[in-house]
């Protein structure tokens, strides 16, 4: 095939043939597709879309463009969870170790933040000894001994998907949904997983921003999970606050922490337990409420297996910042907006995110919240602490902070934290 036929036929509107979708994915990662015409590729798709067979069909061709894991020694059905990312989205770390004390197996194959959107991995380094790298035999050592493992997805997973979505990164193709689609499920689908919950955020803390947006992606995704017999369901949850009262790293796993001990923000348990009870659903496990296990202490038995079985000490002091900053409240009243977007650019410029990908971040840098949405607030008393290992991050974080509150008369107008289900 010719690789200037394969753009026209996308450009020009049409569906692009079962042949011509597994020669250019091939022809990409190999090499035998240019760049340039590759970017022209997904720009066409972006541009005009693509029916749910070639979305199918593409995500089927970066699936096995390297390796499917298999989880057929384990004595327990598998599920997962995949978020789209947000500000203060910590609920994997929760999530995985209480799921897995229902009965379940999760293998968890998680990312790195860029930019605002905090990264799962980047938090559980802060843990003294952790490590995200594991090969294929030592996840599944780990599933054994404590049911749930959090780790890197390794070299050999969709390596199409990875060469593609660094070359979309810088192309302006990020945003189409087909390839958005196609990216996550192909990566989640290798992975091997039997049932797959997505949570979908949405507002400005989110890659997307509306509903309708987060609603094409969520039955974008779940079609192609269903095309290729994973039972898949979608969340739409609202991120236009920060979710829980912690941002960064080391300060959210303090907080994940607080909720397998039975504390913990009413959101972010909220919606810890909303997608346990989805993912032990789509696993066929309904037989144990995970309300139960985090009162007796079951998942918090889980997290310190799982942490200590991939090197972390549970126990050690996590990293604390050497500088902090509080913003006080401005005048008294009812806080009526925290905007996601300005909070997370500023834990960003705190250290805790990169621009970058090779990018080191701080494992202390953060934000406390100490006002939610709706809470009514004093003149003079913390609405935020600000944590850095470096005080000249101070200035610019506090920039990004300039209008993401707002304290009137009245309620304030937020999404619910669940919108939807598809």
């Amino acid at each position: 095939m010719d690789a200037i036929d394969v753009i026209r036929a996308k450009r020009d509107g049409a569906a692009l043939t079962p042949e011509q979708i597994d020669w250019a994915v091939d022809a990409y990662t190999r090499g035998a597709i240019a760049d340039e015409q590759m970017a022209a590729l997904a720009m066409a798709i972006l541009l005009n879309g693509m029916t749910r067979p070639e979305v199918a069909r593409w995500t089927d061709a970066m699936i096995r463009s390297g390796e499917r894991m298999d989880w057929a020694e384990l004595d327990r059905p598998t599920t997962d969870k995949h978020s789209t990312g947000g500000v203060g989205d910590k609920i994997t770390l929760p999530l995985s170790p209480l799921v897995a004390a229902c009965g379940a197996a999760v293998p968890q194959l998680s990312g790195r933040g860029l930019g605002h959107t905090g990264g799962t991995l980047d938090k559980l380094e802060s843990i003294p000894g952790w490590r995200a790298s594991l090969t294929n035999a030592e996840m599944l050592d780990v599933l054994r001994a404590a049911g749930a493992v959090v780790c890197a997805a390794g070299s050999g997973l969709a390596p199409a998907d990875r060469k593609l979505y660094a070359l979309r990164d810088v192309t302006g193709t990020v945003e189409s949904i087909p390839l958005i689609a196609s990216s996550i499920m192909s990566k989640k689908i290798a992975e091997g997983t039997g049932a797959l919950v997505l949570d979908v955020k949405v507002g400005s803390g989110a890659f997307m921003k509306t509903v309708a947006n987060a609603r094409e992606l969520a039955e974008t995704m779940v079609a192609i999970g269903t095309d290729h017999g994973v039972r898949t369901t979608a969340l739409l949850t609202a991120m236009d606050r920060p979710l829980g009262d912690a941002v960064g790293n080391a300060v959210e796993v303090a907080e994940a922490v607080e909720v397998l001990a039975g504390g913990g923000p009413a959101d972010v348990v909220e919606l810890t337990l909303t997608l346990a009870r989805e993912m032990l659903s789509a696993a066929g496990l309904e037989s144990r409420d995970p309300a139960d296990a985090l009162k007796d202490g079951s998942a918090m038995d889980v997290w310190r297996r799982m942490i200590t079985a991939q090197g972390g000490d549970p126990d050690a002091p996590l990293p604390s910042a050497r500088e902090t900053h509080t913003v006080v409240a401005p005048s008294s009243g009812v806080l009526t907006r925290l905007d996601a977007y300005g909070v997370g650019v500023a834990a960003w410029r705190l250290g805790a995110g990169r621009a970058r990908k090779e990018d080191p971040v701080s494992a202390a840098a953060g934000i406390i919240c100490h006002a939610k949405p709706g809470d009514t607030v004093t003149e003079g008393r913390p609405l935020l602490t600000l944590h850095t290992d470096d005080e000249a991050r101070l200035p610019r974080a506090l920039e990004s902070l300039d209008g993401a509150y707002e304290i009137a008369d009245g309620k304030p107008t937020l999404l619910p934290l669940i919108i939807d289900r598809v």
